[in-house]
């Protein structure tokens, strides 16, 4: 076994990385993961950012990582050298920058060694690719670290002010983002939209007519009548003429291949051609990459290498022949926010037909693969067909056919899913005699415009340049996890809380939320990238007339009511009018005489059951009383103090049949029970509201010796894990859990 002593340390982000990466190089090297960031900006906002000293970021080491940091110091005191080979974007870039500063690359002590500190950049995890970017290595480029740090400020001043304003307006737990909130006005106005459509009705005819060699074909009437009574004329009058071939177009049609892909296309390919959902795609991604099977998943870049396009060429006329295997072809990048010069995404040897460690991931490398294979090949050749059939009746309009025959398939010969339907019509000859063998009308009526899917909302998202395609996938998870959009199949539903969230910031902080901002904000970033606009100066910018804008509004009084409720639906208890109001699970109704009577009606108009007291006094603050109420999780006891008195009463029979008598780490009072939430059943502290720790699975009763969390059940599959999700013994398929190598 070779010794630390002296080798080149090599530092990624994720073990999986290193892991691969750690094959390809000998024992000169030791590689290991700062699995994800090592430090970010503290939870609370305060002391956060020190704005009057030009927005400066006060970093801490993130919780669970410091056993992490000092695996690092350690391996960086015994190295020769240190390489920071983390992902090739703003993200890499700021993570490498924080890794030196955590293990204090730059101080004295690791200075009077000579350490040389270096920066290695490469977008595909092969031998090759490793191999060239160490011998390039480069210092860490400030300019991309401060365009991140920038994203992260501008989050979190955009976020704290904005949220805070909202908790005090409308209800405590509520939030806003810089991106978040924008992508929410999107779908609601696509809500609002589908309300207020008024559907249209018109009627289709169409007319079954026979040539003279016994071929059927089907034509559709020119017009669209608005009328029934339109339309049963000319099916009347269609029914009594006589019926030719009219004008015959024919024309001969190049269909080129789609580009390779990239983060703003994958998405939405994979969710029509695989039913993938963007978060799932990502992750599948990133493990492709971490494994070294596709080049970097975040890219705006639909180029590709020559020695790659060369390959797939030759591939292409081996698999398929010579006429399949095109000139190259070099696309043209559409994105104006278009990063740093990476490549589309691609497997890294195209010669491997199929890969991935689960079902998800090789469904997703089939789909790339074929993208990629079949943006080199050849246009695909057809035919489009357009027939007029003409009644001998002028009152009868035109009626029409149209066709399309795939002659050549060229490109589609790799990636037959994108054909499309094919339709052939049968030969005719103009002036030709038809046969009508049936015509009759349908009627129908306008639909409004369909919801937003999650691969359609990134595609709206990226067309008006709100956000990155890097960020679509955790924007969108965010707006679900707040409880603002509901996924109803596969659409996009925003709820009662996310209307009114994203109303009051639409009225009061319209031109933060707007795309053109929003758009801007990106632009600026991209700048600060480049090197062409100063951190501070774009921070400054923003945050003077914003945080006006936040401290101006927060006069406004509080919107206790959302307007009148029905008139027919009156109080439960003292039968007066009734007001609409938010609470956690979305609005309600609620007596208009509160909290004089506590009256209240779910949405559906059902009565509710309001606050009960016990007769109990409460223990803790001796002058408040013991009421039954709703929560989250069924009724509990608490004070009628509250907020001020946050007492619970423990619920001694829901303890005795769900508790799991492990002793809560957080707290050391309550102990973990048995849950059920929103999302389905977890376990959590009976000290509630006290303590608000909670795990997704049951407890094992044992501590994870590398951060001290609870440790949770696993399944036949995932082995017993820890149950913080920043500690590497969360995800024990990515990391070994006694070491970070």
């Amino acid at each position: 076994m070779i010794k630390a002593e002296g080798k080149k340390l090599l530092i990624v982000e994720s073990p999986a990385k290193a892991k691969t990466i750690g094959q390809y190089l000998g024992g000169e090297y030791r590689v290991l993961a700062s699995v994800g960031h090592i430090r970010d900006l503290p939870k609370s906002n305060k002391n956060a950012i020190d704005i009057a000293a030009g927005f400066v970021p006060r970093y801490e080491v993130v919780k669970g990582k410091e056993h992490i940091v000092n695996e690092l110091t350690r391996a960086a005191k015994q190295a020769s050298s240190v390489l920071l080979a983390t992902d090739p974007d703003r993200e890499g870039e700021a993570i490498a920058w924080h890794i030196a500063e955590a293990i204090g690359l730059n101080n004295a002590k690791l200075k009077t060694k000579n350490l040389k500190l270096n920066r290695v950049v490469f977008h595909e995890i092969t031998k090759a690719a490793i191999e060239t970017a160490l011998t390039h290595p480069r210092p860490i480029d400030d300019n991309l670290r401060h365009a991140q740090e920038a994203r992260r400020v501008l989050d979190r001043l955009f976020g704290y002010d904005l949220s805070g304003l909202i908790w005090q307006k409308l209800r405590y737990g509520l939030s806003a983002g810089r991106v978040q909130s924008p992508a929410l006005r999107i779908l609601v106005e696509r809500e609002k939209e589908i309300r207020a459509f008024i559907p249209e009705h018109y009627w289709v005819i169409t007319a079954l007519l026979e040539t003279k060699n016994g071929d059927d074909i089907t034509f559709t009437c020119s017009i669209e009548p608005k009328t029934a009574g339109e339309a049963e004329t000319i099916v009347e009058v269609g029914r009594e003429a006589n019926w030719q071939v009219g004008k015959i177009e024919a024309r001969a049609v190049a269909r080129p291949p789609r580009p390779p892909i990239t983060t703003s296309t994958l998405p939405p390919a994979a969710s029509a051609r695989r039913g993938l959902s963007p978060s799932m795609t990502m992750r599948h991604a990133q493990r492709l990459y971490e494994a070294g099977l596709i080049t970097y998943m975040r890219t705006d870049s639909t180029n590709m290498n020559a020695g790659a396009v060369s390959d797939i060429i030759a591939l292409a006329k081996k698999e398929y022949g010579e006429n399949y295997a095109g000139t190259p072809r070099f696309y043209q990048t559409k994105s104006k926010n278009a990063q740093e010069a990476h490549e589309a995404i691609r497997p890294t040897k195209i010669q491997t037909r199929a890969a991935g460690g689960s079902d998800g991931e090789h469904k997703l490398y089939d789909l790339i693969w074929r993208r990629t294979v079949a943006s080199q090949m050849t246009d695909a050749a057809g035919a489009e067909t357009r027939v007029t059939a003409l009644a001998d009746n002028k009152t009868v309009p035109p009626f029409t056919a149209g066709g399309y025959l795939i002659k050549f398939d060229g490109w589609l010969r790799a990636d037959p899913a994108a054909k499309g339907e094919e339709h052939e019509l049968p030969p005719v000859s103009q002036g030709e005699a038809l046969q009508l063998k049936k015509i009759e009308s349908e009627g129908k009526q306008t639909t409004p415009p369909n919801r937003y899917s999650e691969a359609g909302l990134v595609k709206e998202l990226e067309k008006r340049g709100i956000g990155r395609p890097s960020t679509y996938a955790s924007t969108i998870k965010t707006i679900l996890d707040r409880g603002y959009v509901d996924k109803i199949s596969r659409s996009l539903q925003p709820t009662q809380t996310g209307e009114v969230v994203s109303d009051f910031l639409d009225t009061h902080f319209h031109n933060y939320i707007s795309d053109s901002f929003t758009a801007k904000m990106e632009d600026e970033l991209d700048e600060i990238a480049g090197g062409r606009l100063e951190y501070r100066k774009s921070l400054t910018d923003f945050y003077g007339p914003f945080h006006q804008a936040v401290v101006a509004n927060k006069d406004i009084p509080k919107i206790n009511n959302l307007g009148a409720g029905p008139a027919e639906l009156k109080c439960p208890i003292c039968g007066g009018d009734m007001v609409w109001k938010l609470g956690r699970g979305g609005k309600f109704l609620s007596c208009g005489r509160f909290p004089d009577c506590p009256g209240a009606r779910s949405e559906t108009g059902e009565a509710m059951q309001g606050p009960k007291e016990t007769g109990e006094k409460c223990p803790d603050c001796k002058d408040g009383k013991l009421v039954e109420r709703d929560g989250r999780f069924g009724r509990f006891i608490a004070c009628s103090n509250y907020p001020k008195c946050k007492f619970v009463k423990p619920d001694e029979q829901v303890a005795a049949a769900a508790d799991t008598g492990v002793k809560c780490p957080m707290c050391k009072k309550g102990t973990m029970a048995e849950r059920r939430g929103k999302y389905g059943l977890f376990y959590g502290c009976t000290n509630y509201p006290a303590c608000k720790n909670a795990i997704k699975a049951k407890p094992t009763g044992d501590i994870c010796h590398l951060c001290g969390a609870l440790m949770m059940e696993g399944t036949k599959t995932i082995p017993n894990r820890c149950s913080n999700k920043t500690c590497p013994n969360h995800n024990p398929q990515k990391v070994n859990d006694k070491k970070i190598e």
